[in-house]
């Protein structure tokens, strides 16, 4: 949406004797905007939306509440009276206080609804109760992950985080410097000239500043989508769960543990194979004979280290062979450091620790995204929230200013919707342009066959349809 002048040395209007490839780099940037604006729009609200929920109320409500500090009871009393708060209930998950004036949390599934129950632990009685993933935040998190609609809305988010790549490499390409008063004008706004000028040097140094951040948040959130993220990206850098030796595998994947979209399980761990429950696999985690329950595994936890920095959560075994699992990890608040991440599961009849996965297990893409998605999410204390609160107010500023700057320069009587024209030298020049496309294209499918569609608009509709092209022109 930009409105970059295409000649340093001159206006807009005098395009004709800009170079080739920057005036085909510009129709390019001009096009993703008008893609991606709306896009970015929902997704930097819904992400200021969903991290003050967190910051004052927390994800799951923990934040809310508070418990006077002493001795706890043990779990399983505190677990009972959760599920005497839901009749015909089954236990499923246990989250750890988050300090020692915050409640413990239990999930309790009843037909198809999962609650939330709050407990003091010190005296085991029951604080509150609610529906879990039913609140603003989930709410909030639909639309930024799929816009209400499913796989449709994940597939047309993907499309707009490729072609928001292709905005923030445009526009640097557009703004970097190339004489001795472009650096100035690429750090500086110039806030001497007023109306079109002001918005425009506004709109492209504030997106200088923002270009290595915005590429961060798109590719870490691109890493969670369906097509580049699930099938290309994450595929590949799954932690293998071939490194347990001799641990008997489940027809489950950790996804299994996900509920409803919320994404609850460590990035390089979601399509790696459950253990099962079973077998004598797997070294000892508790003194022989020990009962294995509630109590005795979160002893274990905490004889792990679990709950060090942060809290633990515990997830109870599902199926005959489904095991118990405790986890730590910073996508799910449970720690402001994402090093500290861990999941261990345990044979839900003999004790024995059949896996341990651990930050420093994961491959190499698998750390950058566990840093990447606690910094997406705000997750790391503080200056992640204020940092994450600056950067969705400069995207909404971004997104407004280059709608500002489209109808500033539409022709009278026009949508102006076409990109500037392109003069027929310009085609044999642009290959750049197209080898740019075509890696692209490679790197992120949906967005090659975006760009093919688009082009094939272009080229074969509008440009073909003098009255359509006067509309849209």
């Amino acid at each position: 949406m930009s409105d970059i002048s295409l000649n340093r040395a001159g206006s807009a209007e005098q395009s004709g004797s800009a170079p080739a490839l920057y005036r085909a780099v510009w129709r390019w940037h001009f096009y993703a905007g008008l893609y991606v604006v709306p896009f970015l729009l929902m997704l930097a609200v819904t992400g200021l939306i969903m991290l003050w929920i967190g910051v004052l109320d927390g994800r799951d409500g923990e934040r809310s509440l508070s418990v006077s500090p002493g001795q706890p009871v043990a779990v399983s009393m505190q677990a009972d009276a959760a599920l005497a708060a839901v009749p015909g209930g089954t236990l499923k998950q246990y989250l750890a206080p988050l300090a020692a004036d915050r409640p413990a949390l239990f999930r309790v599934d009843r037909g198809e609804d999962a609650r939330m129950v709050a407990v003091d632990p010190s005296t085991g009685h029951v604080l509150d109760s609610w529906l879990r993933r039913a609140g603003w935040y989930e709410f909030a998190d639909e639309i930024h992950g799929s816009l209400l609609i499913g796989t449709l809305g994940d597939r047309l988010i993907e499309i707009a985080a490729g072609f928001g790549v292709v905005l923030v490499v445009t526009g640097l390409y557009l703004w970097w410097p190339r004489n001795a008063g472009g650096l100035r004008r690429m750090l500086v706004p110039n806030l001497a000239v007023r109306g079109r000028r002001l918005m425009k040097s506004l709109h492209a140094t504030l997106g200088f500043y923002l270009s290595v951040v915005l590429l961060g948040f798109l590719i870490s959130g691109m890493s969670w989508t369906g097509i580049w993220g699930e099938k290309y990206t994450q595929a590949w850098s799954t932690f293998p769960a071939a490194k347990w030796d001799a641990v008997p595998l489940s027809d489950e994947t950790h996804a299994a543990m996900n509920h409803g979209a919320m994404k609850e399980v460590p990035w390089a761990l979601e399509q790696t194979p459950m253990p099962a429950s079973g077998s004598m696999a797997g070294h000892a985690g508790m003194p022989a004979g020990t009962a294995v329950g509630i109590d005795t595994i979160a002893a274990l936890a905490k004889k792990l280290g679990f709950g060090a920095e942060g809290r633990f959560q515990v997830n109870l075994p599902s199926g005959e062979t489904g095991v118990w699992t405790i986890s730590q990890d910073s996508m799910s608040d449970d720690s402001p450091n994402p090093t500290v991440d861990r999941t261990v599961h345990v044979d839900r009849f003999t004790g024995h620790i059949l896996a341990d996965v651990g930050f420093a297990d994961y491959s190499l893409p698998g750390k950058a995204m566990a840093v990447a998605i606690a910094l997406h999410q705000g997750d790391m204390g503080g200056w992640n929230v204020a940092l994450n609160t600056l950067f969705c107010l400069a995207v909404i500023f971004m997104a407004a200013s280059g709608i500002v700057l489209w109808w500033m320069r539409r022709p009278k009587g026009r949508l102006g919707l076409a990109a500037p024209t392109l003069h027929q030298e310009t085609v044999p020049m642009a290959k750049g342009v197209v080898l740019l496309t075509l890696l692209l294209s490679g790197l992120f499918p949906l967005v090659g066959a975006t760009l093919l569609a688009v082009l094939t608009l272009d080229l074969l509709v509008i440009r073909r349809i003098p009255a359509l092209k006067r509309v849209l022109g």
